[in-house]
């Protein structure tokens, strides 16, 4: 008990680091995503062309591939020669790829809702933003909120990929303690931490699906 108790402070620098990447990216890919999403339901043609390839691509290729792309591959791209510090790096990956999984998840919702619903909104005078507003956007979230609460849990989980970028995140944080006193035992308090923070999401996300299932 006593060494679980000395390396705690470490452990907690480290899910620090892990919490704001974390925070940062929900921040960032959420709305990035529900623009995409409305691009990918959109009446431009090419427009949607363009989002489906880019949705296509985060999609089907690894996080992994991604961070290792952005933070050693960005440098030698003609014209853009642009090197990023192991955070910003890590930030820009996360926030593109999620981006791509909210950005289908919003689509999927926003094509669930009833065409007749939109003719509804135009004959009661409602233009485009207003429709969305009031009557469309409210129905998406209730849609939504089970899979965006998947992704959410599995973004906790992904963020300990930014160990590749020698970042102290929790999990390098553990595996540098692991291998300093030959000790498991920051693996288990690891484990713990991420069993925390995905209670607590779960938790939320509960709440929230209870809040909107009063409107049935």
């Amino acid at each position: 008990m006593d060494y679980v108790i000395s390396i705690l402070p470490q452990m907690l620098q480290g899910t620090m680091d892990t919490l704001r990447l974390f925070f940062i990216t929900i921040v960032l890919s959420i709305p990035l995503g529900i623009v995409l999403a409305f691009a990918r339901v959109s009446g431009f043609g090419w427009l949607r062309k363009i989002v489906a390839a880019y949705v296509y691509v985060l999609r089907g290729t690894p996080l992994m591939l991604q961070l290792l792309f952005v933070y050693f591959g960005l440098p030698f791209l003609p014209y853009i020669g642009m090197r990023l510090d192991d955070f910003p790096a890590a930030v820009l990956a996360f926030v593109l790829n999620y981006a791509a999984y909210f950005c289908e998840i919003f689509r999927a919702g926003i094509q669930a809702i009833p065409k007749g619903q939109y003719e509804a909104a135009k004959t009661l005078g409602m233009n485009y933003l207003q429709t969305m507003r009031r009557i469309i956007l409210p129905q998406v979230i209730k849609i939504i909120l089970p899979p965006i609460s998947n992704e959410t849990i599995t973004l906790v989980k992904d963020t300990s990929l930014i160990y590749i970028l020698a970042m102290n995140d929790l999990l390098r944080t553990t595996r540098n303690l692991v291998q300093r006193d030959f000790n498991i035992m920051p693996f288990l308090v690891a484990g713990v931490f991420y069993l925390i923070m995905t209670l607590i999401l779960t938790a939320g996300f509960n709440r929230l699906e209870k809040h909107y299932a009063k409107w049935d």
